[in-house]
């Protein structure tokens, strides 16, 4: 590096220097400062070592300086991040479906570099990618981030849709016919992204799972529906939508015990009509979709909660359990 060069950036190195090899824990002598500016060809004296600390504190860089008789020394306090933020971000890295293992390592290893490097092994020891089941859609980050290029284009996408064959593979629905929509939300459920769409077609808002849209692009059409759309609340449709599978809305009321209320009040919110009976229950009013998963999550309540009302509701979930009952009675 030109001598020139390299005095009008050593502040900058001064900074970089402190940012990687130092910590609360361990604080660098003005000598081995000077050291490292040596390994990057800028030579410093003492006097200017102080005076560029002295510089970058007057810009807001919180550089501490900790006077000891022999383990004195500088290190710099402030950072982007703290450690227990980074170990918090780390952990819901490493538990997220939607993230890849390979994309998981790839994102850990960057955060580790928001800390110092005596720091980011605590993060190592801490960080464990297990064999869990993570996606396997290593295009899924271009996929949400062209849905979001459409939404604020105000463009229509077009994709193909992914589905489960009955010995795990994966498919495309219809043949590999594309579906051709105007996106409008994307929702975090249940540890995937849901696209909230509104297809013309159907004249009705509808959701996909984001990992399983694949050959998406972006339409020059302008979206659709925005009437429609404009009339769908996110918080509202991500609860009312039982697993994200969609089903006739119905205004459903539930008699339940008291010991049961966390696990209603977790899933369908406070902003729901309750009342007390006579018999110390009570009854709670919620709109939601109908489907298989409506009436499996109700199951596994067993008999601390009750449908009553509306009465086909009842007649389709006694079917629904009647079903099950018939296939373990052959």
């Amino acid at each position: 590096m030109a001598k020139g060069n390299g005095q009008r950036l050593k502040a900058l190195y001064i900074l970089k220097i402190l940012q990687e090899n130092s910590d609360e824990k361990h604080l660098l002598k003005t000598q081995q400062i000077i050291d490292k500016l040596d390994g990057y060809g800028i030579p410093a004296e003492r006097k200017s070592v102080y005076a560029d600390i002295s510089a970058l504190k007057e810009l807001g860089y919180e550089i501490v300086c900790v006077r000891a008789r022999g383990n004195g020394g500088y290190y710099l306090k402030n950072r982007s991040f703290e450690l227990p933020e980074l170990k918090l971000l780390t952990d819901a890295v490493q538990a997220s479906r939607l993230i890849t293992v390979t994309k998981s390592r790839d994102l850990i290893r960057k955060l580790e570099t928001l800390t110092s490097p005596f720091e980011a092994k605590q993060l190592n020891r801490q960080v464990y990618v297990s064999d869990r089941n993570k996606n396997d859609n290593e295009t899924i980050y271009e996929t949400i981030d062209r849905l979001h290029e459409s939404m604020q284009k105000n463009r229509q996408v077009r994709f193909q849709y992914l589905e489960w064959t009955a010995d795990g593979k994966k498919k495309c629905r219809h043949n590999g016919a594309f579906y051709e929509v105007s996106p409008y939300f994307l929702i975090w459920r249940d540890e995937n992204y849901y696209l909230v769409a509104y297809d013309a077609k159907a004249q009705i808002m509808k959701h996909y799972r984001v990992d399983k849209i694949q050959a998406l692009s972006v339409s020059e059409l302008d979206r659709e529906g925005t009437e429609v759309a404009a009339k769908v609340n996110p918080a509202v449709y991500t609860e009312e939508k039982f697993g994200m599978f969609a089903g006739t809305e119905e205004i459903v009321t539930l008699r339940y015990e008291p010991a049961i209320a966390g696990v209603l009040f977790d899933r369908f919110g406070q902003d729901v009509s309750v009342r007390k009976l006579a018999d110390g229950s009570y009854t709670m009013r919620v709109r939601l979709s109908l489907s298989q998963q409506f009436y499996g999550w109700l199951t596994g309540l067993g008999t601390a909660v009750e449908i009553v009302a509306p009465a086909y509701v009842q007649d389709a979930y006694e079917a629904y359990l009647r079903d099950i009952l018939y296939l373990y009675q052959k």
